[in-house]
């Protein structure tokens, strides 16, 4: 009989996190079939069922849940035995995997990857989009090596290194009462149709917090799906909304702009850093990749964020 594989012990990590085959099999990029023949294999080894099917989903069997709580202590040291030999290397090299938040990446990596090659001339990065959550579900099940993303990320078992702060700008059409003042106090808000992106998102949901402290009233009719919608809907009178402001140095000031944009008083920001499993350690190159990123921001957006 084959021995147990490490990739057996991988797939029903994440299987019993997830319990549902579909989810699981999308987090490990995998298709459910591939994933249900590795679960086989590893219940014919072990002489017992891991998993009972449910309408509602899947439940671990007892069996199943000492060999969950097993395969997490085992990735986690495979983990740790793998970071070794990087931890200790000051080069960045090798292929490393960024997940990054749509609303952060397309504004920000552009100028960080022109002068990469030349940085760091061994290393590939490779990136991938998604919203916040799905960007945690995916670093935990290993498709992302770190992600840039929105602070604070509330799990015991990520690391962050924090990288800027970057503020909130207030976005309203050319035509509403508010356009072409600097800046205002949020008090001017109240009564306002607050616009954001959905809860997903963490922008979504600092939005929220924000239209609640001001007074403004969120709509609950419509969600951006992105911060070029939110753009796009307040440009059409259809309520106002906060942008960072590396979208706004790049997609309002920058490309002519169809809304005006205002600082608030006092000013809304978010935390921006990048995250990695905790099991992974504190790699190195992980660091070394920041400090890289924050030159590029202190040289190209000094005026835009805040290091």
């Amino acid at each position: 009989m084959a021995d147990i594989t490490l990739r057996q012990l991988r797939y029903f990590a994440v299987l019993s996190r997830a319990l549902q085959y579909r989810t699981a099999a999308r987090q490990l990029g995998i298709s459910q079939p591939s994933l249900s023949l590795q679960i086989a294999a590893l219940e014919t080894h072990l002489g017992a069922p891991l998993v009972e099917r449910r309408r509602s989903g899947l439940i671990l069997t007892a069996v199943g849940r000492e060999t969950a709580q097993r395969a997490e202590e085992i990735l986690r040291s495979v983990d740790a035995l793998g970071q070794l030999a990087g931890s200790a290397q000051e080069q960045l090299v090798g292929t490393l995997r960024l997940g990054s938040s749509p609303t952060i990446g397309p504004y920000l990596l552009p100028r960080v990857l022109r002068g990469l090659p030349a940085a760091f001339p061994d290393v590939k990065l490779i990136i991938r989009d998604g919203p916040p959550r799905m960007l945690t579900e995916d670093l935990m099940a290993g498709q992302h090596d770190l992600i840039l993303t929105q602070l604070p990320v509330p799990r015991d078992d990520i690391r962050h290194e924090f990288l800027f702060r970057e503020p909130l700008l207030l976005a309203v059409s050319q035509r509403h009462p508010l356009a072409g003042q600097a800046k205002i106090s949020r008090t001017a808000l109240e009564g306002e149709s607050m616009l954001g992106l959905n809860a997903s998102y963490s922008l979504g949901r600092q939005t929220s917090d924000l239209a609640a402290a001001s007074g403004a009233m969120l709509r609950q009719d419509l969600e951006g799906t992105s911060l070029d919608a939110l753009r796009q809907m307040v440009s059409l009178d259809m309520g106002v909304t906060v942008l960072p402001a590396l979208y706004v140095e790049s997609e309002v000031r920058g490309g002519g702009g169809d809304v005006d944009v205002l600082a608030l008083r006092p000013e809304p920001y978010r935390h921006v850093g990048l995250a990695w499993r905790s099991s992974s350690g504190n790699p190195a190159s992980y660091q070394r990749l920041a400090s890289y990123i924050r030159e590029v921001l202190a040289r190209e957006f000094a005026g835009t964020i805040r290091l």
